[in-house]
């Protein structure tokens, strides 16, 4: 579950089409990079770019958690402010994403998670491997000034996250599926279960 997220876009009377008239906001998880748009209590206003929190103990501003939503769902607003929350968020964890530069492995026989992120082909994910090996990255400067040409690694991190948001590959690295998705995986799943019996 998401403890906090940050506003990407805030409606203090809802939406056009909504028949009530709560205040509505749109938000990303900064853990799962989860969207939701949740009921803003009535005596709060938040800001676009606010960091407040949704987890269940910690709703100061939040009344309660409408839906999760999908990229497509987000309002103008929210899809132009996305780019500066998520640079905000990868800043903030920038930790989690080099480790994930350290610990990272294969997908399958043929292809590495390494590979997905934008801007990384076989060069570059051998040169990541090698140098993983001597040593840890310790910081994003570390794995850009490792790695030779390699594009900046905060840009292409924030890059694959856009592109998951948007449900534009089948491999999730860093977003919670959409929950169509972990359904259908779920009933794959079980189905292939069934089939070795």
């Amino acid at each position: 579950m998401e403890e906090y997220g940050y506003v990407l876009d805030f409606l203090p009377t809802g939406k056009p089409m909504d028949r009530s008239l709560e205040p509505l906001a749109q938000v990303i998880g900064e853990k799962y990079f989860t969207l939701l748009e949740v009921i803003i209590k009535r005596d709060h206003e938040v800001m676009i770019e606010q960091r407040i929190g949704i987890g269940k103990d910690n709703r100061k501003e939040v009344e309660k958690i409408k839906r999760r939503i999908l990229y497509s769902e987000l309002t103008t607003t929210a899809k132009s402010t996305l780019p500066k929350v998520l640079e905000k968020i990868v800043d903030k964890r920038e930790q989690d994403f080099v480790k994930f530069f350290n610990v990272c492995g294969p997908i399958t026989l043929r292809q590495h998670q390494l590979e997905l992120l934008p801007g990384i082909g076989k060069k570059h994910m051998e040169d990541i491997l090698e140098e993983r090996e001597r040593k840890p990255f310790t910081s994003f400067d570390d794995i850009k000034s490792r790695v030779p040409l390699l594009p900046n690694p905060k840009h292409i991190i924030i890059e694959r996250i856009m592109l998951e948001l948007e449900g534009k590959d089948k491999y999730y690295l860093f977003v919670r599926p959409p929950a169509y998705i972990t359904a259908e995986h779920e009933r794959m799943r079980r189905l292939g279960r069934r089939r070795r019996r």
